[in-house]
């Protein structure tokens, strides 16, 4: 099926969101399904959530990629921040854009998010009901993870102390402190000495050319961090998220969490039709961008999607 791509700028909270918006060639001019795909923390839509928006396209789904407001080409001030409430509000505006296009039946809208995408596209779809069905890929619950990530006692705390100095040094004339998420090449990384799985292949994907976009820069404006800390992203499942729900993940667990974060969302959920799908052998980043876990993981999706949407 040929594919039209189309650069797209929509507003979400008053940024300009750059996106990529893909339109099945449609010759009948009927108004087709859409999915909004949500990226991961420090990724772009050039990366795995446009990977899986162009699978989808092909499917015969309008599909809409975009950088998170404060991130990539959508940067603007506060400069690289990852504010869950943004990444929330984000999804909700791509949402509210399909709905302007005449290509866009507005009453099949689904999204699908990878890793914290994920978990941002689950907090949305709980509280925006025209999103009529969800999918995950390696979703973690990133404010879980900001929580726990340090198991040394009392890190959280430390860290907020941390995030409170800087945005008081900030907001008095200090020039904002922008860290990295991980080691910025396979030689820094040799050189930290980390060994965990996930850390390992997060630098193998964004840092070297197999996934490396300039619109993932790898830069993290701490202070802007806070609501981490204090953000669930599968609250209130147990409550709100009624929506047709597929999770998939790898059965190779790593730091991230999302094997276990897969298993978690889907016991919360409300959903009376959900599934869980479980890749054996694969990891968080096989299902990024690795053919065969990938084709596996749209093996559940695509069916999914045209059942739900």
């Amino acid at each position: 099926m040929g594919i039209i791509e189309e650069r797209v700028v929509f507003k979400s909270h008053n940024v300009d969101v750059v996106g990529v918006l893909r339109k099945p060639d449609n010759k009948d001019g009927e108004k087709l399904p859409a999915i909004v795909s949500v990226h991961p923390v420090s990724g772009s839509k050039e990366q795995t959530a446009g990977l899986y928006a162009e699978k989808l396209a092909q499917e015969g789904f309008v599909t809409l990629a975009y950088d998170s407001s404060h991130q990539g080409e959508s940067l603007a001030d506060p400069e690289y921040v990852e504010n869950p409430f943004y990444r929330v509000e984000d999804v909700r505006s791509a949402v509210d854009y399909l709905t302007t296009l005449d290509i866009v039946d507005n009453d099949r809208i689904g999204a699908i998010g990878i890793c914290a995408g994920g978990g941002y596209a689950t907090s949305a779809t709980m509280s925006d009901r025209r999103i009529k069905a969800l999918g995950t890929v390696v979703g973690v619950n990133f404010g879980r993870f900001s929580r726990e990530s340090d198991v040394t006692p009392d890190a959280a705390i430390r860290d907020l102390e941390k995030i409170a100095e800087l945005r008081t040094n900030e907001a008095n004339g200090a020039k904002p402190f922008v860290t990295q998420y991980i080691p910025n090449s396979p030689e820094e990384l040799k050189e930290s000495g980390i060994e965990e799985l996930d850390v390992k292949e997060a630098v193998d994907y964004y840092r070297t050319d197999r996934g490396i976009s300039e619109n993932s820069p790898n830069k993290w404006r701490y202070s802007g961090s806070a609501g981490l800390y204090t953000f669930d992203a599968f609250f209130p499942a147990e409550d709100l998220l009624t929506q047709p729900l597929q999770i998939v993940a790898g059965d190779v667990p790593g730091a991230f969490g999302s094997y276990r974060d897969a298993f978690d969302l889907f016991n919360r959920a409300r959903s009376s039709e959900k599934d869980l799908h479980i890749v054996k052998g694969a990891t968080h980043y096989d299902l990024y961008d690795q053919p065969e876990p990938v084709d596996e993981a749209l093996s559940k999706l695509v069916p999914f999607y045209n059942k739900h949407l």
